[in-house]
């Protein structure tokens, strides 16, 4: 399986005003290359090259390979673009939004990631430094650096491109790595059921719960601070608002970390699977006071069931998508469904068999039965392939 590993570059002024300079051309390049692709209809690596190969070299100064890259590059975008409008992501065709995106070239911000390949950049790891081509010509020596286990996987398992990227005025380097999989148990003793929410972030049918209270109280006073910050609308409180957003994606990736490793070891110990609900649409199904819809709105879902799914894969944990549609009304003992058995968000209390449990831990079990069921009766989804940023 792929694994994204992202280590952090320190370069020195002059490396970094040098790197500056490399992107910049690269992007200003694919900004070319993008237009000419969009006025010709070239929309293939190998259509678009002979309108713009040639150019970009002499144009920008880039070296053959970095040309071919910045040529894809354009290509790449302009596919994935297509694949969304076919899918309907930016609505029907004729619409505002569909028009605005296929009516103009697509543009590539200066600090847009850039690849690299391994005629292009070179990793020495005794000494956690990279030769990387510049503009300006091979540069060496630039170390980096990174957390022991990252480095571990990068030195053993990285294959393919790498991505220069600058976010934040700090200097990237994401690299794929090929991650070699455990066999996957395919005779599970039973399923782990994890319920997601808001009050609760995650909640397992072993009743291990995940509480949401305090990471709630902490984003609804970011979100606060934020918000004063945009009301006063100067330069300094704009950048001072992005970075606060920026502090509360990285807090809620970590806890997302953190949540899905203790779930996926859990499951891998005692022999069994992991049944996740459905996540298609849980906003839409959500029905929530106006206070609480930018909780829901806000937390990363799909990202924290993404983590789990990536590393079952690579525990050999099996796992199961159930529809979630009722968990909450469901008793898990005797399976009566009736909107009257929640009555708090918190408490579960039967009106047939008079069973009483916490609401999340008796629809973590109906999740966990669900997933046995699915995977009895042969449908069965295991983690898919992702690529996700260790």
């Amino acid at each position: 399986m792929k694994l994204v590993v992202r280590v952090k570059l320190l370069p020195t002024p002059v490396q970094a005003a040098a790197l500056e300079a490399t992107l910049t051309a690269c992007n200003e390049a694919a900004n070319w290359a993008s237009t000419v692709a969009f006025e010709k209809s070239a929309w293939k690596n190998l259509a678009l090259r002979p309108h713009t190969y040639q150019d970009v070299k002499a144009r920008w100064g880039l070296g053959a390979q970095a040309a071919q890259h910045v040529i894809k590059k354009a290509c790449d975008a302009y596919t994935t673009l297509r694949a969304n409008l076919r899918a309907g992501r930016y609505g029907r065709p004729g619409s505002k939004r569909h028009t605005r995106a296929s009516d103009k070239p697509i543009a590539f911000r200066p600090g847009a990631a850039q690849p690299y390949d391994d005629r292009m950049l070179s990793w020495q790891h005794e000494t956690r430094t990279v030769s990387i081509w510049t503009t300006t010509g091979r540069m060496k020596n630039v170390p980096f650096i990174g957390q022991a286990g990252q480095l571990e996987v990068l030195a053993r398992c990285r294959k393919g491109e790498s991505d220069l990227i600058r976010q934040g005025g700090k200097w990237f380097l994401i690299a794929t790595c090929e991650i070699d999989e455990t066999d996957l148990n395919t005779h599970p003793v039973a399923f782990l059921g994890v319920d997601l929410g808001i009050v609760n972030i995650a909640t397992t049918s072993d009743g291990t719960t995940h509480s949401g209270r305090r990471v709630n109280r902490k984003r609804a006073n970011d979100r606060n601070l934020r918000t004063k910050l945009q009301e006063k609308g100067t330069k300094s409180a704009k950048r001072r608002a992005k970075k606060y957003a920026g502090r509360e994606a990285r807090r809620n990736k970590d806890i997302n970390h953190k949540i899905s490793k203790q779930v996926v070891v859990e499951a891998q110990r005692t022999g069994r699977g992991i049944a996740l609900e459905t996540l298609t649409g849980i906003r839409e199904r959500a029905r929530l006071r106006k206070p609480q819809r930018t909780t829901l709105h806000s937390w990363p879902f799909a990202q924290l069931g993404a983590f789990i799914a990536y590393k079952a894969k690579r525990a050999g944990v099996p796992v199961v998508y159930v529809d979630a549609a009722y968990t909450s009304q469901e008793c898990s003992q005797c399976h009566h469904i009736e909107r009257g058995n929640r009555p708090s968000q918190a408490r579960f209390a039967c009106r047939s068999c008079g069973f009483v449990d916490h609401a999340d831990h008796n629809a973590s079990h109906n999740i966990a039965h669900r997933g046995w069921m699915t995977w009895v009766r042969g449908a069965q989804s295991t983690a898919p392939a992702l690529t996700l940023t260790a």
